[in-house]
């Protein structure tokens, strides 16, 4: 029985498909990497250069963006060398490492998501309080316990992963390494990790899931309050947006992990994973930023080349 330490390298099946078949993926996931970079940056950049967006909303846009940044250039790029260079092969350290970041990434993400529902259920719902409930310090310090809880839940993850042996197969039938395809793998019991993944997705999946719908459940009920039917329509049409992205993203995590090993397919859960980590860094933009008119209003600027000019900001 060989110990993890010996595994020089992974091999990563990805898509099993012909030379014709895998260019034509290949260059649809290159144009979506670059959108979701164009995107995500330019958000970063419009809310950075104006002051008039520096609030917390938009504090914690930029925390998303940043996240879709990360966590989508943890896979693609590796993604994009395997299809063109036919090399299949991730060194162990480097497997590891996606291991490490993409569940980081992904656990923050899930936290902030609930996060960003309180802070519209505030604004909404408490107006006259939303100054202090989402005061300066409040944000930092909640953003700053959101990555702490995504460093220890990765952590632990990641030193029960380097507890596993690989006696039989290094092939990981899957474009990352994703948890569920290396437990697939691994001639060891990992029961344990089994176990640790249910509670992740129980407490941040499930948890983050349950405190979004209830934010959004008071913010409609304060919706149907609104007297103006323009106000209404405007209102709805923000929340199903947030709604329907927010609801696709929850659902694809939480299918994903906390499924019976028996009810486990490695080919369905490529096309889910390409949900939750490439296709969502593209749509967070245009659902949560770009949409918005004063965002819209500081990338013209930009585009404009009138950010210098700081009576404009």
């Amino acid at each position: 029985m060989k110990n993890t330490s010996t595994v020089k390298e992974f091999i990563l099946i990805g898509f099993s498909s012909s030379l014709e078949n895998e260019m034509l993926i290949f260059w649809t996931f290159f144009v979506i990497y670059g959108l979701a970079m164009v995107g995500n940056f330019l958000i970063i950049l419009a809310i950075s250069v104006c002051r008039k967006l520096h609030t917390p909303m938009y504090f914690l846009l930029i925390n998303l963006s940043i996240i879709n940044v990360c966590s989508i250039s943890i896979i693609v790029p590796k993604l994009l060398q395997i299809l063109i260079t036919q090399r299949k092969t991730i060194v162990f350290p480097g497997c590891i490492a996606q291991v490490f970041l993409f569940t980081l990434t992904l656990g923050t993400e899930l936290l902030l998501l609930a996060f960003m529902a309180f802070d519209r259920y505030a604004a909404i719902c408490q107006p006259l309080q939303y100054t202090i409930i989402m005061r300066k310090e409040v944000c930092f310090g909640t953003m700053i316990g959101l990555w702490l809880i995504g460093i220890i839940n990765s952590s632990i993850h990641t030193g029960l992963v380097l507890q596993l042996f690989f006696c039989d197969s290094n092939i990981i039938n899957h474009f990352f390494c994703a948890l569920p395809p290396m437990f697939k793998i691994s001639c060891s019991d990992t029961s344990l990790n089994e176990i640790m993944v249910f509670a992740a997705s129980i407490f941040i999946a499930i948890g983050s899931c349950t405190l979004t719908f209830l934010s959004y459940w008071f913010i409609l009920r304060s919706i149907f309050r609104i007297r103006s039917t323009e106000g209404k329509k405007k209102a709805f049409s923000t929340c199903s947006s947030h709604l329907l992205v927010v609801s696709f993203y929850y659902s694809t995590i939480i299918y994903t992990f906390l499924r019976p090993a028996s009810m486990y397919s490695l080919e369905e859960d490529k096309v889910i994973a390409i949900i939750y980590s490439v296709v969502t860094p593209v749509l967070n933009p245009l659902i949560y930023s770009l949409r918005n008119s004063d965002v819209k209003q500081a990338l013209r600027k930009l585009f404009a080349r009138k950010f210098f000019q700081q009576d404009l900001f």
